[in-house]
């Protein structure tokens, strides 16, 4: 049995208190206030609230909480499931995930200012070309020459008459 499990049942027995009155009073659930004055941490689903429920526990009994934090971290730091802090998700990071976190970095006023003036410059930079693109080259260069080829029975207009004044 652990220290802080010991030291917390015999305060709270000397004290003349039953589980049902610690937790009442503490708002921690009988079945927790068990398995914390047995030792049984692995009711616990992280360390954070066995640290919070001792925390409670010890302020309620008016023990030395400091102390007692200490020695609990030190009985943790025994166990292997609270020997390290549990990980945040289960799945591992992928290419969606470092781009997400790249992009919440990013200053989005200086980006968006950034990304105007590019767009700007790149639509200069294409209009001057085009317009320089077309005035070296001549437009009815890749015409074939002109040439008048008459049809053969065609009806021909008369020449008009000239004018005497």
């Amino acid at each position: 049995m652990s220290t802080v499990a010991e030291h917390l049942r015999q305060t709270r027995e000397t004290k003349n208190l039953t589980i049902n009155q610690v937790a009442e009073v503490t708002k921690i659930r009988t079945d927790h206030v068990r398995a914390l004055e047995e030792g049984d941490y692995n009711v616990f689903s992280a360390p954070v609230y066995i640290r919070g429920f001792v925390r409670t526990y010890a302020n309620f009994l008016k023990l030395d909480v400091p102390q007692l934090l200490a020695v609990l971290d030190g009985e943790l730091g025994g166990t292997t499931k609270f020997r390290e802090p549990p990980p945040l998700t289960d799945q591992s990071k992928g290419v969606m995930d470092f781009l997400t976190l790249q992009l919440s970095k990013v200053n989005w006023r200086v980006a968006i200012v950034l990304l105007l003036v590019l767009g700007v410059a790149g639509f200069v930079y294409l209009g001057t070309r085009s317009s320089h693109k077309s005035s070296k080259s001549d437009p009815l260069s890749k015409l074939p020459p002109a040439s008048y080829k008459p049809q053969p029975g065609g009806e021909t207009l008369p020449l008009p008459a000239p004018r005497h004044p």
